[in-house]
């Protein structure tokens, strides 16, 4: 098995850096920000699974020899002795002191999320080499659930204008176990998605939920058909396969769903409308037809009025209409930019967001990077024989990528989020410990990040 050591969970040329601050170097401290990128603020997520997964795990003999092993073979110097010195005056736990926003917070960018710092002077050096992993496991969490976000603001937007924004927690679905890098990236991707929704197929996401937030089951699921369990009757059993799923999984007050695009999306509408509209009504289940090509707001459209030709609708208090007994999820091209015109163009012709939920796959999970909202961690201060020095960059070919300086934190007041220096009276301090000399010092339930992210700005 993979040695997971911290020690070894860094880049290659951390393992030169102990010994390149100024001498007499005490304390170095740093902070995580989101610069900006693809949207104005963030949802902060991710940093419990890391500190139970690695952090909490003290370093061994064991874990040293080998990674000094690792890295002299790949032409690295060690520092054995700073190493030897934790384990030795800590029993393998790291002392250094992690304060961060609660998970789940919606944060405007450029503001700090989280801070780092070493409290054993002889340790200064620490605080720098555990950026790779602390930094990974802050951005890709955190813009996952960021991009859920921000797909679940445009659904409330147009459940608000045309149908129920109480529906909301099941109009995402995640589809996008398949399309991530990992196991581990499901997990923790899934489970970033499910902050802000409850609909998943990534089961590693529940395990993730139960194992790290004490949730037992995170989002749900129901009985759903694929193009092999359509084709695999042929095309002229098409309605067969459908007579069959509404028999097995057509019960009372429960929903199953049937991708229907494997020949003829428009006929096979209208199939679910004629040949099998009596099973289904007397089923008493909702049946959710998936399209799963073409241009999504074109043929989501184009199915909510055959469907309605067939099964009539309602029309709901804000004039819009519902339909009876079927509903729509679209799971093929779906982005930000796909919700919106879908929707836009369902309102349009009359119908309520309530009839459409969507599902997302690699768009979701996989197509982001730690760009996306351009995360880094840098060092703002250190401490020289008793003297606190601000530290910062200022590149002149990219002002963007000026850093802060000074020991930054987060505060709130009236007006909302700002970063400033420690010591602020005048204003809440929003960051809170969470990790110190090895424990973690603050855990959140997922309830309690899930009511942290529920604002919609």
């Amino acid at each position: 098995m993979i040695n997971k050591t911290i020690i070894t969970n860094t880049d290659s040329y951390k393992f030169s850096q102990y010994n390149q601050y100024p001498e007499g170097t005490t304390n170095v401290y740093s902070y995580v920000e989101s610069r900006g990128g693809s949207w104005k603020q963030t949802v902060f997520f991710g940093l419990q699974i890391f500190l139970k997964e690695y952090l909490s795990n003290p370093i061994t003999q064991e874990d040293i020899d080998f990674a000094e092993l690792i890295a002299g073979g790949h032409g690295e110097p060690f520092n054995r002795e700073g190493w030897e010195y934790i384990l030795r005056e800590y029993g393998g736990k790291l002392p250094i002191r992690i304060k961060a926003v609660p998970e789940g917070s919606v944060i405007p960018v450029k503001n700090v999320l989280a801070t780092v710092e070493n409290t054993d002077p002889q340790c200064a050096w620490l605080t720098s080499y555990i950026e790779t992993a602390l930094l990974r496991s802050i951005w890709y969490g955190t813009t996952v659930a960021t991009n859920s976000y921000e797909s679940k603001r445009i659904i409330h937007d147009y459940l608000m204008k045309t149908g129920d924004p109480r529906t909301i927690e099941f109009k995402l679905h995640d589809f996008g176990a398949r399309g991530v890098s990992s196991f581990e990236s499901a997990g923790i991707g899934g489970l970033a998605h499910l902050v802000n929704f409850q609909g998943t197929d990534t089961v590693s996401a529940l395990l993730y939920g139960k194992e790290y937030y004490n949730i037992d089951i995170a989002g749900f699921s129901i009985p759903a058909m694929e193009h092999s369990t359509v084709t695999s009757w042929g095309r002229k059993g098409e309605e067969d396969s459908y007579r069959n799923m509404v028999k097995i999984y057509g019960k009372p007050n429960s929903l199953f769903a049937c991708v229907s695009d494997s020949y003829n999306i428009y006929d096979a509408c209208h199939m679910w409308g004629t040949v099998l509209k009596d099973d289904v009504i007397n089923s008493g289940a909702t049946l959710v037809v998936r399209p799963d090509s073409g241009y999504p707001p074109e043929v989501v459209t184009e199915c909510l009025k055959i469907l309605d030709s067939h099964y009539g609708h309602t029309v709901n208090d804000k004039g819009f209409k519902v339909l009876n007994h079927v509903r729509i999820i679209q799971g093929d091209g779906i982005t930000q930019d796909t919700i919106d015109r879908i929707l836009y163009r369902a309102m349009t012709a009359g119908y309520s967001a309530d009839n459409i939920a969507f599902g997302q796959g690699g768009k979701l999970l996989q197509s982001i990077d730690r760009d996306t909202q351009k995360f880094a961690m840098k060092c703002s201060s250190i401490e020289v024989k008793g003297e606190q020095r601000d530290v910062y960059k200022s590149p002149i070919t990219d002002m963007g990528k000026e850093s802060k300086k000074g020991r930054v934190t987060l505060y709130r007041n009236d007006e909302g989020y700002f970063t400033d220096l420690e010591g602020r009276t005048d204003a809440e301090e929003v960051l809170e410990t969470v990790f110190e000399n090895g424990e973690i010092v603050k855990e959140y339930t997922f309830d309690e990040v899930r009511y942290n992210a529920s604002v919609i700005v």
